[in-house]
């Protein structure tokens, strides 16, 4: 699932992990954390999953106007921390 800011918008700093060992069946955290440079405010984050062929879906958006959405088979899988 890459987390990354669109080009064009804010300098702040993705980090991510390299590597995430998860267990079929289990619960998985994958981090993600936005360093936001000073006077920048996060406004929306959506996080997508890579599938076969390069192909994005949309995993979740969490929007702070409009709040927080979850594509199926996703919902009730979805923190935000």
């Amino acid at each position: 699932v890459p987390c990354r800011v669109p080009a064009g918008c804010g300098a702040g700093v993705v980090e991510v992990e390299r590597s995430v060992t998860a267990v079929l069946g289990q619960d998985v955290v994958l981090p993600c954390r936005y360093r936001a440079q000073e006077q920048e405010q996060v406004v929306q984050v959506t996080w997508l999953k890579r599938g076969p062929g390069g192909h994005s879906a949309k995993v979740a958006v969490l929007d702070r106007q409009h709040g927080e959405y979850v594509q199926e088979p996703y919902a009730g899988r979805v923190l935000r921390r």
